[in-house]
């Protein structure tokens, strides 16, 4: 881990007066966090205000591949950044620094509030200095599910559900609950994290349970490095998906009810009259 230097101090607070919600130009010397989401990593799938925010950062905190995506951004700003499962160094390193009055972005690859950063920075903030007045932006980003969603046509019209499959902080017993209960509830179902080199059983759980509700030739799309360098879709069905090469890389969606492949794309109709 790197890092640079620290100067300074500055605040935010616990009770959120509207004023402090709003954006605003923070005092010289006075530190401040911003937690970006990267989308899927390239400039281009950034947001106006995710470039802006990075721009303006000091020192840049995240996930040594979540930095490598956006080096050229970077130049010779300082950088603090580590491996999987580092998550709460990282994210007390970046309070440290903003408090100490470093302008700091902590990254996350789409958005810092579906399965980011933005919680854990949040907590982290409060536990350290609960009375605190320090600056916080949460810049929101394309996250994976509508990254995927637009590859494969449409198929988040009506109501869905976001499961990430991974047991690493989440109970399996848990995981395979909310499974059931999205698939009994005929919603169009998003799985982040479908399988790693230590997961292999649960994305083939997942499918048996969906399969319980739903008939197997319900249609399933897989994207693999949505947004990225080596992006690849497949439109598939509930009975045949999990063959498919879906790994940690990959987001599924799985198709409710009423959703259809039309002329190779996913759709699921919204209910307007055509």
């Amino acid at each position: 881990m790197r890092t640079g230097g620290s100067a300074g101090c500055g605040g935010r607070g616990t009770d959120f007066p509207e004023t402090l919600l709003r954006r605003s130009d923070h005092s010289p010397g006075q530190g401040s966090l911003a937690i970006i989401g990267l989308g899927p990593g390239r400039a281009e799938g950034m947001t106006a205000g995710a470039l802006e925010a990075l721009g303006q950062a000091e020192v840049i905190v995240g996930y040594h591949v979540y930095i490598e995506l956006i080096r050229n951004l970077i130049g010779s700003r300082a950088v603090v950044s580590s491996g999987m499962t580092q998550e709460l160094e990282r994210c007390r390193e970046a309070v440290r620094l903003a408090l100490a009055g470093r302008r700091v972005a902590v990254v996350s690859s789409g958005d810092p509030g579906v399965y980011g950063m933005a919680g854990l920075v949040l907590e982290v903030l409060h536990q350290a200095a609960p009375e605190s007045r320090l600056p916080v932006q949460v810049i929101p980003g394309v996250t994976a599910a509508t990254a995927a969603a637009a590859l494969l046509g449409a198929p988040l019209m009506h109501d869905f559900a976001v499961i990430s499959l991974s047991d690493r902080l989440t109970p399996w017993d848990l995981i395979a609950r909310r499974l059931e209960m999205a698939a009994g509830g005929d919603f169009v179902t998003v799985l982040y994290n479908p399988r790693s080199h230590g997961r292999r059983s649960q994305l083939q759980q997942a499918g048996e349970i969906f399969l319980k509700h739903r008939p197997p030739e319900t249609p399933v799309g897989v994207v693999r490095n949505a947004g990225r360098g080596g992006e690849e879709v497949w439109v598939s069905s509930l009975q045949k998906f999990a063959g498919l090469p879906v790994d940690m890389l990959s987001t599924v969606i799985i198709g409710n009810s009423r959703t259809r492949v039309l002329s190779g794309r996913l759709v699921t109709p919204r209910g307007y009259q055509i």
